[in-house]
């Protein structure tokens, strides 16, 4: 809905990474007063790679965590750069950097740098800067925000019209719950604090999960370990993690886990059992925001952070609290960027929300689907549907993806499916790769194809 009565707030962006970047960008746009509270020394969230990890719980049971980036050393992309960028900001390939499609985490990095730098944003966020606590001030839809910059432990408050969570979601473990976990001699750990392959040198490692940071560390690990086993929950794999198996004597697939022992050993449900040295798992991350109280108007569940409004808004607290960056299995920038724009225009009333009936009917509806679906709750956010991206645009008049965007998307999963070791550097979808870069946002900013591929 369209309101004609434009008004201004004073908003608090908590993070400076992709999600929080490009929400200072649209509320600023949208003429808005935005400071960005990011407690790093620099902008990029999960993409600022911290290479020392040694402080930090290996299983990241504690917090705070002392570490928020959960990126390895040898991590590329895992979709290829044409998918990624905002609508206005192409992430091209720039001579002298990692111009390959499938780059690594350093080249999304600058990226975001340039995004930042382009748009003139860095005046806006204060590094170093941790946020502490977030609530609303009594008897008002205000928010009282006090956060401490990290060098001089001095405790800051301040009073905000609006908050915009984009904390990102990448940092806390989540881990299993295994028989034997607790009292198991041998070295436990979770990806989060996985960097480098070499300290694994001539070790039995069972690797927990076969997501992609599962299958990129197992097949990291078979140069230097001397078995790697891999703990999937089924056995049915793809073709391309399959051809990986066979090539590598000393790569071996198992079920899940059954029971840790004291004296090393790792029994799996089929009954077959190791002595291993080491168990790395990864098995993804929880959302958290332990700065933030809303007296228990929204709560994590099992992962499922809610009620939110199209992953964006708590009725009972909208539009003044929001939330971008939920959603999981997406084309992430572009819908991030539709969620910024949304929520600024709504600050501004260039846009209405539905009323809180309405917006409670369509959380209860979604969530019933899921559970029809027989999806867990803790996969509440995991979207994988181009359809529902599209139909969120709609709210704030966001294009809808490109067709080309969407297949080359699907393009590089087939691709992974089919050949897991090489896909980043062996592709087929040079058409639709020309057609990307023959249409308009591609021919603004950038330079030409012929420097990416």
């Amino acid at each position: 809905m369209v309101s004609e009565r434009i008004t201004t707030k004073h908003v608090c962006v908590i993070g400076a990474g992709p999600s929080g970047l490009v929400s200072a960008r649209e509320l600023r746009k949208e003429g808005h007063s935005v400071v960005v509270l990011e407690q790093k020394d620099d902008v990029g969230g999960q993409w600022l790679q911290e290479p020392d990890v040694e402080e930090e719980d290996p299983l990241g049971r504690f917090t705070p965590l002392k570490v928020h980036s959960s990126v390895y050393d040898s991590l590329r992309l895992a979709s290829p750069r044409e998918t990624m960028g905002f609508t206005d900001f192409p992430f091209i390939a720039k001579k002298g950097r990692d111009m390959r499609r499938f780059p690594g985490h350093r080249e999304l990095l600058l990226y975001l740098q340039d995004f930042t730098n382009f748009f003139g944003l860095r005046d806006m966020i204060r590094f170093n800067t941790r946020v502490e606590y977030v609530g609303m001030m009594d008897g008002s839809m205000r928010w009282v925000v006090r956060s401490k910059e990290l060098r001089e432990e001095k405790v800051k408050e301040e009073i905000f019209d609006a908050v915009v969570v984009a904390n990102g979601h990448y940092s806390l473990p989540r881990l299993p719950s295994i028989r034997g976990m607790d009292t198991w001699t041998g070295r436990q750990l979770h990806s989060h604090v996985y960097r480098f392959p070499e300290p694994f040198n001539n070790e039995v490692v069972v690797v927990v999960g076969n997501s992609m940071s599962g299958q990129d560390i197992s097949m990291e690990l078979v140069k230097v370990a001397k078995e790697v086993h891999l703990s999937a929950k089924s056995l049915e794999v793809s073709e391309g993690l399959s051809k990986v198996i066979a090539k590598h004597e000393s790569l071996h697939l198992h079920p899940q886990i059954d029971t840790l022992y004291e004296d090393g050993r790792v029994l799996f449900r089929d009954g077959s059992s190791i002595a291993a040295d080491t168990i790395i798992y990864c098995t993804g991350y929880s959302y958290s925001f332990p700065f933030l109280d809303t007296k228990g108007t929204v709560v994590v569940d099992d992962d499922r952070v809610g009620p939110l409004y199209e992953h964006t808004f708590p009725p009972s607290l909208a539009p003044s609290l929001s939330f971008v960056g939920i959603p999981r299995k997406i084309i992430g920038f572009p819908f991030f960027e539709s969620q910024a724009i949304w929520i600024a225009q709504v600050l501004s009333s260039k846009r209405r929300l539905p009323s809180w009936e309405e917006m409670m009917k369509t959380i209860e509806e979604f969530y019933h689907s899921r559970d029809l679906d027989g999806i867990p709750r803790h996969n509440t956010h995991d979207i994988a549907n181009f359809e529902y991206c599209d139909k969120f645009g709609d709210n704030c008049d966001f294009p809808h993806l490109e067709e080309w965007r969407k297949e080359l998307c699907l393009s590089s999963l087939r691709n992974s499916d089919a050949n897991l070791e090489d896909y980043r550097d062996n592709w087929d979808d040079h058409e639709l790769l020309q057609e990307a870069y023959q249409s308009q946002h591609f021919t603004q900013l950038v330079e030409p194809v012929t420097t990416v591929v």
